[in-house]
């Protein structure tokens, strides 16, 4: 019951902490100060890292509830961009060229499939996790002899946390897993942010990010209209995945206690969850209010041409001739209409390979984007099913 901060003088704290160089004993002194006569029980069998381990989790904890909720948020936006443009055609690109045509809803909806995993993962995690820490110096708890595991017990119980079987002084997995499931979020905010900044090029202009009367897209041009949001989620995502290998370090531990690497998680963790947060506000904030231009989306498959619909083209004629041999006559026929910059349809026409087999009608209906989606606005519908409700 003592145990608040608005107890202690943490100014006074400060400088004891700074005069000790110990993190805790300070802290301990100032607790049995005004415990009183119980204040002789303070501390007692315990060793720091076992409070400040326990410290830290209890910390974690409510950090967890932030990042998924906010993680909900962004699955949430997503699958409405999903549902709203599951049939709206958009280039799938690959080596960053135009290959076939998908739909922008299936782009939103695997990344909110791969977000969802990333949900399932922090849930996964928790038991590993949220395990508090009893063990005395070495890991042992002699100090309290044949009452230290009911001790132990009645105290994870009273803080809400689970019980390690043995020590974990030196067994930072859990903290590191947290680590490596905020580093694959953000990685994932960034591939996305990637995406849309990509997408807001000049030349592509598909998606825009939002942007009020008030924003400046330029300090010198005018007329620009920058993805500032999605180039911070890529800065600061970089810098949340760069902890992943620090806490790679922290897991080598000397002997049974290494403050060295221990105390390097106290940076690492704070820092991880606080700018995992903001990757996840500033994202939210793109996706709730991204300009999806579909019409520019579909001038863009149309100015292939009728190319990025080849595959098409080639899989309808491959089991009258066999797939090497379409595969063949429609990149003949890309070729030479690249060359001399010719109709895509006319030289599909001209191979005799094509022509001898489908008609002219046939391979217009092929050229056409919306005939090559696939299963794209069907898996949409399904991951969409499966996430509402999460």
């Amino acid at each position: 019951e003592q145990a608040v901060a608005s107890n202690f003088d943490l100014d006074d704290l400060r400088c004891r902490m700074t005069a000790t160089g110990h993190p805790l004993v300070a802290t301990i002194r100032a607790l049995e100060a005004v415990c009183g006569d119980a204040g002789r029980h303070v501390h007692f069998g315990a060793t720091t890292q076992d409070i400040m381990d326990t410290g830290l989790v209890l910390q974690i904890r409510p950090g967890l509830t932030l990042i998924e909720a906010q993680l909900r948020r962004f699955i949430a936006a997503l699958c409405d961009l999903a549902e709203r443009h599951k049939a709206t055609p958009i280039s799938g690109r690959s080596y960053g060229q135009q290959a076939v045509p998908v739909t922008f809803g299936f782009k939103m909806a695997v990344i909110a499939d791969e977000l969802d995993r990333h949900l399932t993962r922090l849930e996964q995690l928790k038991p590993r996790l949220l395990v508090g820490s009893l063990h005395g110096a070495a890991g042992t708890l002699a100090t309290l002899g044949c009452k230290g595991p009911a001790v132990r017990s009645a105290m994870m119980r009273i803080l809400g946390l689970g019980e390690a079987g043995i020590c974990r002084h030196t067994a930072r997995d859990g903290l590191a897993e947290c680590v490596f499931v905020l580093s694959l979020i953000a990685a994932t905010a960034e591939k996305l942010a990637r995406e849309i900044a990509n997408l807001q090029r000049s030349e592509i202009a598909e998606v825009r990010e939002p942007a009020g009367d008030a924003t400046v897209g330029s300090s010198t041009m005018p007329q620009k209209r920058n993805p500032a949001l999605s180039h911070s989620v890529i800065a600061v995502s970089r810098l949340v995945r760069r902890q992943a290998g620090t806490m790679l370090e922290t897991i080598q531990h000397e002997h049974e206690r290494d403050p060295s690497a221990w105390q390097t998680e106290w940076a690492v963790i704070p820092e991880t969850f606080i700018m995992t947060s903001a990757v996840l506000d500033r994202i939210i904030q793109i996706v709730s209010g991204l300009e999806v231009d579909a019409e520019r989306m579909r001038e863009n498959l149309l100015a292939s041409g009728g190319h990025v619909n080849a595959e098409a083209v080639m899989m309808h004629l491959a089991p009258l001739i066999g797939r090497p041999e379409a595969h063949h006559a429609v990149a003949e026929a890309s070729r030479q209409a690249a060359a001399d910059k010719a109709s895509f349809l006319d030289c599909l026409c001209d191979q005799p390979a094509v022509s001898q087999h489908l008609s002219r009608h046939k391979i217009e209906d092929l050229l056409q984007p919306e005939s090559w989606l696939g299963e794209a606005i069907s898996v949409t519908e399904d991951v969409l099913g499966r996430l509402s409700g999460r």
